[in-house]
């Protein structure tokens, strides 16, 4: 493969949405050599518009979706929100014709209408300007989140963004003053939000079995070598993107699956943010390593030069003197982990290897299993014993994308605020650049912006919700 090639054709297909938006070019946000753009870009003005703080919008009876990018992610979301009542898929949209037939294939023997099918690198934008569409789903490629968020929040759509939502502190400013200036939602797709545990932890949390809540960690540690050198027909990412960005960046790129769920938990941006940060990485060896195995030792991939070192370890200090830790590792042979640890006054939790959770007066000592059972059916959070088992005969990582997309829809239904919002989007997605941006100057302490402008003062935390 020829990564100069790739990187041009990417750039240019993701620069048409900047340059439609009137936004900084991507090479400019990202640095012709994947360097992070070094303007101040931590303090911002006082907004124009007022907060979207809790956000409410009109019901809508039916939610028409159009999902761009039906890849991986894309064609699972199909199957998903088809599965959903009061949400139709209106509208599809990816650059492969293949992956359009095989979802409305999907859709027809599913005995739903098809979508209407947009397949140029261009035609993303004319799926979120149709009258058809209420919500823009999107699956694409990374650099692609913020410029279709901004586009069709500009064309009076609500939008939904796989993780991470935006790559540069610019991009992140420009997500919130969209969604003020345009009253519309923008919510992250953070599914591991919506996970069993991390639900069960959350409604511990609440109830306050675990006291003051002083220390969090959260991971994405997930062996992603094959996938990353996978060619795109044979299941492998677009034009590899993935492995592109390796190439380029340093830091933690991808920190929201760890960091979202113990985020809520500790109210972060509703009686608390994050403070300063700063980050960590190992030199890079893993994807090397396994390119020389794989392809051999003079092969392109092998001789490449990747900068994403092997493991990044950022610690982040709230205002109001929590910690919470945050790893990156997709390119060691380990198991998988999102780690999910937090720590309070009466006693902890932790998601892997096992699940296991130990409180006072005899926190020396986990739980015996028997307790946990117990423990875990007595806090079951309300959605996930409202819709858990149909989630799980629905599946997505095992039901939690499905609890993800049942509750979206469910908020827009209702006319209700979402429980993530873009404020939640662009914190915990500012750890991309400021990560990076710490690992460059030796590990130095870099500020994380008030995204809400002070509105985190007085706003309450994400409460136990429900579903009717």
């Amino acid at each position: 493969m020829s990564s100069n090639r790739t990187r041009r054709e990417f750039l240019k297909i993701s620069a048409l949405g900047a340059a439609a938006l009137g936004l900084a070019p991507l090479t400019q946000l990202f640095g012709q050599s994947g360097d992070v753009n070094s303007a101040k870009l931590n303090s911002r003005l006082p907004g124009t518009h007022a907060s979207v703080m809790g956000l409410t919008c009109e019901p809508l009876e039916t939610v028409r979706i159009a999902i761009i990018g039906i890849g991986m992610r894309g064609s699972e979301a199909v199957r998903r929100l088809m599965q959903i009542e009061g949400a139709r898929i209106t509208v599809i949209c990816d650059v492969v014709g293949e992956f359009l037939k095989e979802a409305n294939k999907r859709l027809r023997e599913a005995g739903h209408p098809e979508a209407v099918e947009y397949s140029g690198p261009e035609d993303w934008m004319e799926a979120c300007r149709r009258d058809d569409v209420d919500l823009v789903y999107q699956c694409t490629p990374w650099l692609m989140h913020t410029p279709v968020a901004i586009y069709a929040m500009k064309q009076g759509k609500h939008t939904a963004i796989e993780v991470p939502a935006a790559f540069s502190l610019d991009e992140c400013w420009q997500l919130v003053d969209t969604a003020e200036e345009t009253r519309r939602h923008c919510m992250m797709l953070e599914n591991c939000c919506y996970d069993f545990f991390e639900l069960a932890t959350l409604n511990m949390a609440r109830q306050d079995l675990f006291g003051e809540i002083l220390h969090v960690e959260g991971a994405y540690i997930h062996d992603l070598r094959y996938l990353k050198f996978l060619d795109q027909k044979d299941g492998g990412y677009y034009k590899h993107w993935r492995l592109e960005y390796s190439k380029k960046h340093n830091g933690n790129p991808y920190p929201t699956h760890g960091l979202g769920p113990i985020a809520q938990i500790l109210g972060i941006n509703r009686g608390d943010r994050f403070d300063y940060l700063t980050s960590m990485s190992t030199k890079q060896a893993g994807l090397s390593r396994y390119a020389a195995e794989k392809f051999g030792p003079d092969s392109l991939e092998a001789q490449s030069n990747y900068l994403l070192g092997d493991m990044n370890t950022t610690l982040i200090r709230t205002v109001k003197g929590r910690t919470i830790k945050i790893q990156h590792d997709t390119t060691s042979p380990r198991p998988y982990d999102r780690l999910h640890l937090l720590t309070g006054t009466k006693g902890m939790a932790r998601k892997y290897p096992d699940e296991a959770i130990a409180l006072e007066p005899n926190a020396h000592s986990f739980l015996r299993p028997d307790e946990l059972k117990a423990l875990l059916t007595k806090y079951e959070h309300p959605l996930s014993r409202q819709i858990g088992e149909k989630a799980k005969k629905v599946g997505g990582h095992g039901g939690m994308d499905f609890i993800m997309d049942y509750r979206l829809i469910y908020c827009l239904h209702n006319g209700l605020p979402l429980d993530q919002d873009v404020y939640d989007a662009a914190a915990w997605s500012s750890i991309v650049h400021l990560s990076e941006k710490s690992v460059q100057n030796k590990s130095q302490s870099i500020d994380v912006p008030d995204f809400t402008r002070g509105a985190w003062k007085e706003a309450e935390p994400w409460p136990v919700v429900t579903v009717d």
